[in-house]
């Protein structure tokens, strides 16, 4: 700017000085005239114009230095710093517990409410609770490609992480979205006009399907101890326990739906709304723990009917491996892999003659032993067994996962994960296997947790916590190796409900 008012200045001077001095004599016609102006006359405004140009880029290039250095309050550095990848893992595990614990709880809600209404009034939250279990897959496959080293560059890593957190985030908005308009239609609510009606309607299906797991449970149990007597204690070792677990959440149920019932009476929805909300869930952990023991009854005795004919089948598929590739073409002796595969038929026929023993365990020995090559033809009732074998894994992962949800860490949920997707896909061996290990993961989750002391509080409450049904009053790090000891706060009153992070928890006191 300096330079240019010195060159202005220097083309208006002539003007100036004209007004200052004598007239100036006009020429003859005779006498020559210059053609042009003389070189002198743009020296200096030539110099001017040089001179502000360089002080411009000057000032361009500190005030670019500045702005990458500047640390003054309210301004954002050019260079934002990246998260730690440990603070990024953390929080996408937390993202992935708290996305799969709002898809479980408002999958049981949700089972509540179909049998209120029809179809087409809750076809909405049925979507939004398929759309938030695709999301929650998608992170979980995510994130197990993640724990195997896939992506290997760093950025392609965080971005991965990103995406964990972004799907969880994305699952917990549908659900978040559809959370008001579900209590409008149950009617729960002090705001919601007819609240007391709609809890009412609510506690004729809550107790209903109480009375029937309170008969299933007495059942549940003549059966465990039927399968105890036939079955050694490995066979029956998934259901262990189950039967006083569900009759520790049936109590637990008992209280909360007559606890219901009385603020119907007095007037007291929102009060009415919580303690339904208690009472369903753990009605519905009840159901689970006595349809556990249900369904590995069946599947064991499934499973007792096919080992003669697996054993049969095996038998064929290793005449027809050995009739191929039964020697080693080096030293013709027996190939190793059948001489394993007949001593795992071998005694598992043996322990057909000997006595009592797990069918479920002996199918799964024998279709690991005559497993051929991927795409390979095998016989149908190999391909049977496996599927038991897998479909009774994946459950009792499942189950185990969803009565002790307060307790198990994202470890365990993310194999979980991968045991569904894989016995989607076929793959039956690898979805056994990861199921089982989602189990063992899931059980010392559980150890690791402990049981908080309860005797001041009511009855059950101690399976309610661990099953998720009620939320702790503060948040819980239960991927740490130590969880925030509860045994001496107050008795929680935050029953889980239908919704993402921002809602399931609308209904606490």
């Amino acid at each position: 700017m300096l330079g240019a008012l010195v060159g202005a200045g220097w083309l208006v001077l002539p003007v100036m000085t004209v007004a200052d001095h004598d007239p100036v004599p006009v020429a003859s016609a005779s006498a020559p005239q210059e053609d042009g102006t003389s070189a002198a006359d743009l020296v200096l405004p030539l110099v001017a114009g040089v001179a502000a140009v360089s002080l411009a880029g000057y000032g361009y290039l500190r005030r670019t230095r500045r702005a990458r250095t500047r640390t003054t309050p309210g301004t954002v550095p050019a260079h934002p710093a990246v998260p730690a990848p440990a603070d990024s893992e953390r929080q996408a595990r937390a993202a992935l517990r708290l996305a799969d614990d709002c898809v479980r709880t408002s999958g049981e809600e949700l089972s509540f409410v179909r049998e209120l209404f029809p179809e087409k009034q809750t076809e909405p939250f049925t979507h939004a609770l398929r759309a938030a279990e695709t999301e929650l897959s998608a992170a979980f496959a995510i994130w197990r490609r993640y724990e195997e080293g896939v992506p290997e560059e760093a950025s392609a890593r965080r971005q991965a992480l990103v995406g964990v957190i972004g799907r969880c985030a994305e699952a917990g908005r549908r659900l978040d979205a559809e959370a008001e308009a579900l209590d409008r239609l149950r009617g729960l609510g002090e705001e919601q006009e007819g609240g007391e009606r709609g809890v009412a309607a609510a506690l004729v299906v809550a107790e209903e399907r109480f009375r029937e797991l309170a008969a299933r449970a007495v059942t549940a149990q003549g059966i465990l101890a039927d399968l105890r007597e036939r079955y050694p204690p490995s066979a029956v070792g998934p259901v262990s326990g189950y039967v006083e677990q569900a009759k520790d959440r049936l109590v637990f149920a008992t209280l909360r739906l007559n606890e219901a019932r009385q603020a119907v009476d007095a007037g007291e929805p929102r009060r009415a709304a919580r303690r339904l909300r208690a009472g369903e869930g753990a009605v519905v952990q009840a159901g689970v723990l006595v349809g556990g023991v249900e369904r590995l009854a069946a599947r064991l005795r499934e499973a007792a009917g096919l080992v003669p004919a697996a054993l049969t089948g095996a038998e064929a598929e290793l005449a027809a491996v050995r009739n191929g590739t039964g020697t080693s073409l080096t030293t013709g002796a027996p190939h190793p892999r059948l001489s394993y595969a007949d001593g795992v038929l071998a005694a598992v026929r043996e322990e057909l003659t000997e006595g009592p023993y797990d069918p479920l365990d002996a199918l799964r020995r024998i279709t690991r032993a005559a497993e051929r090559p991927a795409g390979a033809a095998r016989s149908g009732v190999l391909d049977t067994a496996a599927l038991l074998v897998a479909r009774s894994s994946v459950a009792g992962a499942e189950e185990y996962v969803a009565v002790h949800r307060g307790a198990v860490g994202t470890e365990a949920r993310a194999l979980l994960a991968e045991a569904v997707r894989e016995l989607g896909a076929g793959d039956t061996a690898r979805a056994d296997a990861v199921a089982r290990e989602a189990r063992d993961r899931a059980e010392r989750d559980v150890r690791s947790y402990g049981t908080p002391r309860t005797e001041a509080h009511a009855a059950g409450l101690t399976g309610a916590l661990l099953g998720g049904i009620l939320l702790p009053d503060a948040p819980e790090a239960r991927d740490a190796p130590e969880a925030p000891d509860v045994r001496e706060a107050p008795e929680p009153d935050r029953p889980a409900a239908f919704g993402g992070p921002r809602t399931r928890a609308r209904h606490a006191a």
